[in-house]
């Protein structure tokens, strides 16, 4: 399947900025079932410097620098992408999930060195004893990795509310499973958080979904802006992602653009300026079939 991918986002200041340092994370990935063919970017007013990179999780990172005074920035990233449909592996074809939390610190091969960064705790993603807690049920002893997986998202696509404006950036996990509602972002660092306090490695990923309506007739949560889901690591697989947003495992209506710690490492548009005064934000994203 075929996609392009349109994201714009405008900051709008009340006070105009002298100068502006940017990174951006627009940038597909490709690898596995996904192959970006390219991306365009367009940054308005014009930068004076801008420099493609990649940081270290391989993500392209765009960074800018605006040194003429504005009063408004739009950046827009236009992309095409090609997804193919691979099936997941069988819940009960994943091996047993303590079998895989015993074996990662032992895994010394490339693959396993880089899963087993994913085990620990980082800024946005912290747990403690009710967290673990909450993990539990969905992990008995000696079931399989997916299997356990898959009913801990459904718990939490179950138990809790999508609620848009109801958290920020600096809700904690924590806070997420006291009041259950939130929105994807939200709901990743929870299940990442579950999956990481029982020693398994868990990923979030940033990207988008497709706008369109699936096969059911339903709407995807998370169209039309950015949406977030993680993957967890099974040494026999590979990562699997899993979207607790909407309660499935993503396959070619989801379109990866980044993957990291949490939401930190991801963060689509971040960057520091001078002046600016109060500012609004306003975000635009669609992503369509193209033949």
């Amino acid at each position: 399947m075929n996609y392009r991918v349109r994201h714009s986002t405008r900051y709008s200041y009340s006070q105009p900025v002298a100068i502006a340092h940017n990174e951006v994370r627009l940038t597909p990935r490709t690898g596995g079932a996904q192959q970006a063919r390219r991306t365009q970017l367009v940054i308005d007013p014009a930068p004076s410097v801008l420099s493609p990179q990649q940081d270290f999780f391989g993500n392209t990172i765009h960074f800018f620098t605006l040194q003429s005074p504005h009063s408004e920035m739009t950046v827009t990233a236009v992309s095409d992408v090609t997804l193919r449909t691979e099936r997941p592996p069988a819940p009960d074809e994943t091996p047993p999930w303590q079998d895989v939390r015993d074996a990662l610190p032992h895994d010394l091969t490339p693959v396993g060195l880089d899963a087993y960064q994913f085990v620990f705790e980082s800024p946005y993603v912290r747990w403690d004893e009710a967290t673990a807690a909450y993990a539990a049920p969905s992990f008995p002893a000696g079931r399989p990795l997916l299997a356990g997986a898959l009913d801990l998202t459904h718990r939490i696509h179950e138990d809790f509310e999508y609620a848009p404006g109801a958290t920020s950036v600096a809700t904690t996990v924590a806070d997420v499973l006291k009041d259950r509602r939130g929105v994807c972002q939200d709901f990743t660092h929870l299940e990442i958080a579950c999956l990481r306090s029982l020693g398994l490695a868990a990923r979030y990923v940033s990207g988008y979904v497709l706008n369109l309506a699936g096969q059911r007739g339903e709407r995807m949560v998370g169209a039309d802006a950015s949406h977030a889901w993680l993957a967890v690591y099974d040494p026999e697989h590979g990562w699997i992602d899993l979207d607790p947003t909407n309660d499935k495992i993503p396959t070619d209506q989801h379109v990866t653009v980044a993957w990291g710690r949490d939401y930190g490492d991801v963060s689509p548009v971040k960057g520091v300026i001078l002046g600016g005064g109060k500012h609004t934000v306003a975000v635009a994203v669609e992503v369509t079939p193209v033949a």
